[in-house]
């Protein structure tokens, strides 16, 4: 399963002011730096928790399945904006829109095929969303917002270089990981 970015956030989830304000600082020198702490923490909470924070874009790949019942990776779903299948030798069908169920109940969201759909385990079906809580910051909830503020401090006073892989790695406050857990997806 591949999942490509087609329209990236038009907005971050929080300002520069925002974690100006959280950090205590008035000067301009380090703008630059904190705008990138500010999309680095967005992207890390959207990777790790399979979350878009904004609205953006998407398209889910899913090759060789056989499956009229496809999870989609991203939550939440605002939309399913096109589905095609496209063949062994590359001819591209498109579904209608309201021949497909999006099962909303399910965590993660699932899109359920037409039974009438003919799918071999050759095929590829490629699914347009759209993700996110909403256009403005404010549509982020609060948990996940202030958990990015304390993610951006930490990574403001934690500057070292660190080594990844085993017992190398910066850990994430707990304090962070907590106020995720919520929308953290839960795996059985």
């Amino acid at each position: 399963m591949a999942l490509s970015q087609t329209v990236a956030p038009a907005v971050e989830p929080l300002t520069l002011a925002d974690a100006k304000t959280f950090l205590r600082l008035e000067h301009a020198v380090e703008d630059a730096f904190i705008t990138s702490l500010i999309t680095t923490s967005r992207l890390h909470v959207e990777a790790a928790l399979d979350l878009a924070l904004i609205t953006q874009k998407w398209t889910q790949s899913v090759k060789r399945t056989d499956r009229r019942i496809i999870p989609l990776r991203l939550h939440p779903v605002q939309s399913v904006d096109a589905v095609r299948i496209i063949d062994s030798v590359g001819a591209s069908t498109a579904i209608d829109l309201d021949d497909i169920l999006i099962d909303r109940t399910a965590r993660p969201e699932r899109v359920c095929l037409p039974a009438m759909m003919v799918v071999t385990a050759f095929d590829t079906v490629d699914i347009d969303m759209t993700v996110g809580f909403g256009d403005a910051p404010t549509d982020v909830p609060d948990a996940i917002r202030h958990a990015l503020l304390l993610l951006i401090a930490h990574w403001y006073e934690v500057r070292e270089p660190v080594a990844m892989g085993a017992g190398g790695s910066s850990k994430v406050p707990t304090t962070v990981s907590d106020l995720l857990s919520p929308y953290r997806p839960v795996k059985l």
